[in-house]
Order: C-alpha cells, then structure tokens, then sequence
C-alpha cells in the first residue's frame, strides 16, 4: 500500500485534485513525514504496550488497530471533497499504516529467535513483492475504475490484513524447541 504514495501519489494530486505544482510538491510530503512518524511512534508504543500489557496486545493489537485505521483513513481520504483534507487524511493513513511496520519487525524478532534473520528476509522479500505488484495495478486500476477504487482496493487489502494479524499468536516460537536431556542412568 505504502507503493501507492512512494509511485503515484504526486500524480494523484496533480491530475485528480488539480493541484499546481507547489502544492502538489508540499502535500505530497505529508504522507513520508507520516511515515516516519508512525514507524518510530509504532516502535515505542507497541514496546511499551508489550512490556505493560503483553505482547499479544504490544504487537497483534496495535497492528490490528493500526491497520483498521489505514483501511477507514484511505476510503475518507479518497471520498474527501477537498484536496487538501484527502491529502491530510491519506498521509494519516500512510502514518497509521507504519505504526503496524513496526510491529511487523518486532514480532518477527521475537518469535523467530535465532532465525530473525530468515524470517526478516522472507518478511522484506514479501513486501517488496506486494509493492511491485501495487506499482503496477495502481495504474491500472485508477485507469480503469478511477482513483477512489484504487485507493478502495488498499483499503480492503489493509483491512483483511488487520483481521489476519488477529490469528498471530505471539508466544509461539519458531525456533526449535530445545531437546530434553536424558536421564541420567546409575
């Protein structure tokens, strides 16, 4: 979702909201201070969360609150009448969107233990994957359905994916168990 404001965003502004170019400049930065401000605020909140309230909460919860956010944030700012609160309400819901990136890092630390490493890599090579294909069917879709169904289908993909982190469950290790010792023999 996030390849939408990385791609296309700038295009939006100027071509469907009519923005000059100043201004299509200025606001097409908003959602990238967002980001940055989610994905740091994300990390510190969801730590704190998991270490008061349990990680289930810290890392499951704050995405699916996070991402439910992105999915409402993108339907208001596509449907807003004016081109500055659409660009307001879409880089909120860029921001909301990395509030979850950090908690998608962090939970994958905490259950691959030693095997951070692969799960991280198999973690970026799937969001890069998802970008690729968002570059490219964002065009297509605003093309041929308009920017609303563009930034409709990012909504819809942002919130089965904040019903699927309801099934994360935090505690299970990926990391092998350790084998139990035999008993000694006399």
């Amino acid at each position: 979702m996030a390849w939408i404001f990385f791609g296309w965003f700038y295009i939006y502004l100027a071509q469907t909201r009519g923005l000059d170019l100043k201004a299509s400049a200025m606001f097409s930065m908003l959602p990238f201070l967002a980001m940055t401000c989610g994905s740091l605020g994300g990390g510190v909140v969801s730590d704190w969360i998991a270490r008061h309230v349990g990680h289930r909460w810290g890392r499951c919860g704050l995405s699916t609150l996070s991402l439910a956010s992105t999915a409402v944030l993108l339907v208001l700012g596509s449907r807003a009448p004016q081109a500055r609160t659409a660009s307001l309400l879409l880089a909120a819901a860029a921001g909301a969107l990395y509030v979850s990136q950090s908690c998608f890092w962090a939970l994958s630390a905490d259950i691959a233990g030693e095997y951070s490493g692969i799960v991280s890599g198999l973690m970026n090579a799937g969001g890069q994957i998802g970008g690729a294909l968002t570059a490219s069917l964002t065009p297509l879709i605003s093309a041929h359905f308009g920017w609303e169904a563009a930034f409709l289908t990012a909504a819809i993909l942002s919130g089965l994916s904040a019903v699927a982190w309801l099934v994360v469950d935090p505690k299970r290790s990926l990391a092998p168990a350790p084998a139990a010792m035999p008993a000694a023999v006399s």
